[in-house]
């Protein structure tokens, strides 16, 4: 007995839906190796030289320091935080104004 054409068309349909369902689940898992992968690499190291970050504490924020290349690196909202501490000391903020004009 022969199939008939809208009964290959959906194995064909359904084999292809899967396929592609299958693809799109290794690209994901590949990419979160991936991802995860690079985070390993790059974590803590230096955007500029490459080498290994040191913490240090300023005031109430752990900056990210390349002991190599003297870079600065701060995180997310730590320069709003660092100015705010500021604020409060005459000193840096007369000059942040000589800075800003």
């Amino acid at each position: 007995m022969k199939p008939h054409k809208s009964e290959d068309l959906h194995v064909r349909d359904n084999e292809l839906k899967y396929r592609l369902e299958m693809a799109a689940e290794r690209q994901r898992v590949t990419s979160d190796a991936e991802r995860h992968r690079l985070k390993e690499a790059h974590w803590m190291h230096c955007p500029k030289c490459g080498q290994k970050l040191a913490t240090e504490r300023f005031g109430s924020v752990d900056i990210d320091v390349c002991p190599s290349c003297k870079g600065l690196w701060l995180d997310s909202n730590e320069l709003e935080t660092i100015m705010a501490d500021a604020a409060k000391t005459s000193f840096f903020q007369s000059c942040l104004k000589m800075l800003r004009g």
